[in-house]
């Protein structure tokens, strides 16, 4: 069973708050009502949101800028490493730039990932799970 749910097609959406307390309030309730529960905080500051895993979080951005386009991830899904390879080298081909190499993640057991900017400067990511989680 994968660490992160996204039905094979996104790993996980992860969204930018300045203020993630006053954020979580309103996912608590928004997501609350679709039966999307608050799964807790994870590392520094995430909150996870899923119903039976994680699959939706809510961060400040990483580079501590304003959430923007910047505090946005989609994640997709790969079957293998060498899959999250190719992800990354074909983006990079067609016109992405590099936000984080391939390669594995220690924020979750077995991750291995790639992260890129597509041409309009949205970051998007590729995880692949490698110890069966």
């Amino acid at each position: 069973m994968a660490v992160i749910s996204g039905n094979d097609v996104f790993s996980h959406v992860m969204i930018g708050a300045r203020d993630v307390a006053s954020s979580t309030a309103f996912y608590d309730a928004a997501l609350g009502a679709l039966a999307i529960r608050n799964m807790g905080p994870f590392g520094n500051g995430w909150v996870l949101y899923g119903r039976d895993k994680p699959a939706f979080i809510v961060a400040r951005p990483g580079n501590g800028e304003a959430p923007a386009s910047n505090g946005v991830t989609i994640g997709f899904a790969a079957a293998t490493t060498a899959e999250v390879d190719a992800f990354h080298a074909a983006g990079l081909s067609a016109g992405g730039t590099d936000e984080g190499a391939p390669g594995p993640r220690g924020h979750l057991p077995g991750a291995y990932a790639a992260y890129l900017r597509d041409p309009a400067g949205n970051k998007i990511c590729s995880y692949a799970f490698t110890d069966g989680n």
